[in-house]
């Protein structure tokens, strides 16, 4: 899709995030449009969980630059914590990555559930109650009536995960953030926690971030895909375009990870991710890029289209100065 077409619900532009002199996110920039879904992959530190934390004003000891527009409320960055805790469950929402202790152990589920619906909705006991049961029944929670006195700690981590989209759907955000929502799950389970979630999402309109690992997952669940590296969004746009028409050698690299059938030997990417406080001035990348110049250690390069592709997609962005 192209900008001009799109309207966005969430804009971020140059989002930056220091934790003391460490540079967490450098410079983000992302748009998401109305019902789409997004992923956000890359390697464990790549600053996926920080953007999602970041949007949702809950980053703790961080210095925060940079802009995350939400239509019709403004800079999220900048309006006061009053006005987010109106806005949390309501106009967005977030999954957290463990239900198990994102979840009160001293309450039952139905209780936490019930609670979130009087809050947002102002509902009576009683009404929040045969809401909170038939919200259990949509996310697939079996017998949802007996469900309300569970606690926690005797639900399944898939049920758990289930009470958790119910919670973050509980006032029909506009925006729902998935932090690895099943990290903790088997691969069967994931399966089925995703495709709820999108389910959920799309029947009510609503935008998705799902921070990912798994680049295949991504491919099959979402409308687009942003690639970080170590803070640094490298490549962004459709999911067919980033994984078919990639232009970064970071992108290259994470999809040849990506077991498929007939595939004998996967290559190992050389090198790791450096430290904050040896990262070059210029594209993180580049002390890992077999693509690398001169220019790459000491000029970062911009997010800028890529070639039109086949697709006639003008949405696909790069951030390299050497792509393939």
């Amino acid at each position: 899709m192209s900008d001009m077409t799109v309207n966005h619900v969430l804009s971020i532009k140059d989002l930056t995030v220091f934790r003391g002199a460490a540079k967490i996110l450098d410079r983000v920039t992302l748009t998401l449009g109305q019902g789409e879904t997004m992923a956000l992959v890359g390697e464990s530190g790549a600053g996926k969980s920080t953007i999602a934390t970041a949007i949702m004003r809950l980053l703790e000891n961080a210095r925060v630059s940079g802009s995350a527009t939400l239509v019709g409320e403004g800079d999220l960055l900048t309006l006061s914590e009053r006005k987010m805790v109106k806005l949390r469950g309501r106009r967005l929402s977030m999954i957290f990555q463990d239900a198990g202790t994102a979840l009160n152990p001293s309450y039952t589920v139905g209780r936490q559930l019930s609670t979130t619906l009087q809050r947002i909705h102002g509902l009576s006991k009683a009404d929040a109650r045969e809401q909170a049961v038939a919200l259990f029944a949509s996310v697939g929670i079996n017998d949802p009536e007996g469900r309300m006195s569970a606690f926690p700690h005797q639900l399944s981590g898939g049920m758990q995960q289930r009470v958790m989209v119910a919670i973050a759907l509980a006032g029909s955000p506009d925006l729902l953030l998935a932090d690895e929502p099943t990290s903790a799950l088997d691969v069967t389970i994931q399966a089925q926690i995703v495709r709820l979630i999108l389910q959920l999402t799309r029947e009510r309109g609503a935008s998705c971030v799902f921070v990912l690992h798994d680049l295949a997952l991504a491919s099959q669940a979402c409308d687009r895909i942003a690639v970080l590296y170590a803070g640094q969004v490298v490549e962004s746009g459709p999911a067919r375009d980033v994984l078919e028409r990639h232009r970064h050698p970071y992108t290259k690299q994470l999809k040849s990870c990506v077991l498929e059938i007939g595939t004998k030997d996967l290559p190992v990417p050389e090198g790791t991710v450096p430290s904050h406080g040896q990262m070059p001035n210029g594209c993180r990348f580049c002390t890992r890029c077999p693509r690398a110049v001169t220019r790459c250690a000491d000029e970062a390069p911009p997010l800028v289209p890529a070639q039109q592709t086949a697709t006639g997609s003008l949405d696909h962005h790069i951030a390299c100065w050497n792509p393939e």
